[in-house]
């Protein structure tokens, strides 16, 4: 028995999933934590270094990593990628000027070996504030498009448009998360 397949059914004796929470600062990633833990929202300061919580969900815990987002903390986010079931990047859509930026850090994580095989759930996130001439599904297409989605073959992946702010799709986020996870862990 492999070391990988000791790893995954002590996985799935724990019933432990790890996500790691990345994307660009400001973007939403401790909003969409404090969201899914029903706490307030209206008070949020940017995350300095990282911060661990844990959420309960059917018969699973995730341990979700919200690592900050700023240029000067990005250097240090390959610390945190070792033993990541999943990958949930934040894209803040009101902030258009900004989507290129947030393009290439993704670019630059997906070259991890490390987070290969782990799931991959973009979220579109501030859907409740984004521009007027957008649509959801001309912004959905437009991500797939820009960062290459159809092509990658080693992730499993989604996008997801959400609003950290009213929770909107944030569930549906999860769910995809654990569902994955198992599917990964009762096949091998």
């Amino acid at each position: 028995m492999g070391l990988l397949s000791i790893i995954r059914k002590q996985k799935l004796k724990d019933k432990e999933i790890r996500v790691l929470l990345l994307g660009l600062d400001n973007s939403g990633k401790t909003t969409i934590v404090k969201s899914l833990l029903n706490e307030d929202v209206k008070e949020v300061s940017p995350t300095m270094g990282f911060n661990i919580n844990t959420l309960s969900y059917q018969e699973f815990t995730l341990n979700i990593w919200d690592i900050g987002g700023q240029s000067t903390l990005r250097p240090f986010w390959f610390n945190y990628f070792e033993r990541t079931d999943s990958l949930v990047w934040v894209v803040d859509v009101s902030a258009i000027s900004r989507l290129r930026e947030s393009f290439q850090e993704f670019e630059k994580v997906l070259q991890e070996d490390r987070l290969v095989g782990c799931n991959l759930l973009i979220l579109l996130n501030k859907i409740d504030i984004m521009p007027a001439d957008k649509t959801l599904d001309g912004i959905v297409s437009d991500v797939v498009e820009e960062l290459h989605l159809k092509e990658i073959t080693n992730h499993c992946w989604k996008v997801l448009p959400v609003s950290a702010y009213t929770g909107q799709n944030l569930q549906q986020g999860v769910d995809w998360v654990v569902e994955e996870v198992k599917k990964r862990l009762y096949i091998l």
